[in-house]
């Protein structure tokens, strides 16, 4: 069998493109002035949060939409994509140093290029033998090349630093712009670049030969071996580029935080990856940038106020699970045949019907976690429980009340609001459905 894409053998709809692109500028308009919003006139200085917080969502929407090549184009799940981007970040903190220390000419804005092919290079000799399989064997091989790399960065020092990581300084007096990266900001407008032109590559790729054959062997594997397509090339090269895109991401990483330890190539971010892709959704391109947007809003935002933030995601995980699948550009993208009929908006006061039971119950169940979790560690730790706003005595038993009345109660009343609005919701969906006989 042939293991070359024939060029002209699945044309692409370039016109498609129009509408995405259109919507990637209007977002990067939107990033481009997003840090002005949370800036001090008065000192005239930024919010330091708000931008690691941002340029945290830059890194890592490039980071899910590069695994979603491999999950959700490719129809490949790893357990070990973490891998590339670790090495991205190790890579690109050498080649800082050498860039400081004057022997790599080379100016900071292409040292995540650079790091992305060298990961690249990577994610060609582990694509290699991981491409051979697909489905649990393949998971099982990116597992077995995570932990061997996880392993390899405490071991050898020389490289990866140990436990302790390895830290550069990215103010080396080399740019193109002639920046000193020494304001968050400007890093923050590095990664913004870096990932418009990655989102921008990585849109481009679904709509070539390569990127319909990865569909169609997700999709069927024995038609498009029939087809006379090597799935197993198409399969390594989409792991290579997606090798690319990870290791961009973690050489910006780098950048940002100036240091990359052992964890960047951990399993637990590669579980990170995978929560980002499946949230967002894996069959819309945006799916996975909208899942990076929402688990960092988590990990830097509801991380600040609870240390229960991780429960958390794993409840909204196994509800993205097992009532939206599609994740949540396909709850979006539901509402498309009603949006082109112009029905939705008798929809308003269904939605309005399911959002109240659906704010109780949660801040019921916020109430009970956050009540169990400072029984468990905040008691013993002498601190203050503050739900809320509110200042709680944990200790008697009206809050426990409370709580848990909401969550039971407002979880039968959402079940109940949940059955209607399923029932009214399959009744407008079949009155868009075209009538027998109406053709006629």
């Amino acid at each position: 069998m042939s293991t070359t894409l024939r060029a002209g053998a699945m044309p692409a709809p370039r016109s498609s493109l129009v509408g995405p692109i259109f919507r990637i500028f209007l977002i990067f308009a939107l990033c481009m002035a997003l840090p002005w919003l949370f800036y001090n006139y008065t000192t005239g200085r930024h919010s330091g949060f708000m931008l690691t917080m941002f340029s945290q969502m830059g890194m890592m929407a490039i980071f899910a939409l590069s695994y979603n090549m491999l999950m959700g184009q490719a129809g490949l799940l790893s357990f070990g994509h973490a891998v590339f981007f670790g090495l991205g970040g190790y890579f690109c903190i050498h080649l800082l140093t050498a860039a400081g220390g004057g022997s790599l000419p080379v100016p900071l804005e292409i040292l995540p290029l650079i790091a992305g092919l060298c990961s690249m290079l990577v994610a060609i000799v582990f694509g290699y033998m991981a491409t051979r399989q697909r489905a649990t064997a393949f998971a099982m091989i990116t597992m077995g090349i995570g932990e061997l790399v996880a392993t390899a960065a405490v071991m050898f020092h020389a490289f990866f630093g140990g436990e302790g990581g390895v830290s550069s300084d990215r103010m080396i007096d080399r740019s193109l712009f002639g920046l000193t990266y020494s304001q968050g900001v400007q890093v923050y407008y590095l990664i913004v670049a870096w990932s418009f032109i990655s989102i921008l590559a990585m849109l481009y790729l679904t709509t070539t030969p390569l990127g319909r054959m990865a569909n169609a062997c997700r999709d069927n594997y024995e038609r498009a071996q029939f087809m006379g397509y090597d799935p197993k090339f198409v399969r390594f090269i989409q792991f290579a580029l997606s090798g690319l895109f990870a290791g961009i991401a973690g050489g910006l990483s780098a950048i940002t935080y100036e240091i990359v330890t052992f964890d960047s190539v951990s399993g637990a971010l590669s579980a990170n990856a995978l929560l980002m892709v499946f949230i967002g959704g894996t069959n819309a391109f945006g799916g996975p940038i909208l899942g990076a947007v929402l688990i960092t809003l988590m990990q830097s935002g509801v991380s600040l106020i609870s240390n229960s933030w991780l429960v958390y995601v794993g409840v909204l995980f196994i509800g993205m699970v097992t009532f939206a699948p599609a994740g949540l550009a396909g709850l979006i993208a539901m509402h498309s045949p009603l949006q082109q009929a112009g029905r939705l908006k008798p929809l308003i006061v269904p939605y309005i019907r399911i959002v109240v039971p659906g704010l109780v119950t949660l801040i019921g169940f916020v109430g009970v976690v956050e009540l169990l979790s400072f029984k468990t560690i905040g008691a013993a730790q002498g601190k203050k429980l503050v739900l809320f706003g509110n200042p709680i005595d944990a200790t008697t038993a009206q809050p426990w009340l409370i709580v848990t009345g909401m969550f039971l109660l407002g979880g039968l009343w959402l079940w109940r609001e949940g059955r209607w609005f399923h029932t009214l919701w399959e009744a407008m969906m079949a009155d868009l459905k075209p009538k027998k006989g109406a053709a006629q």
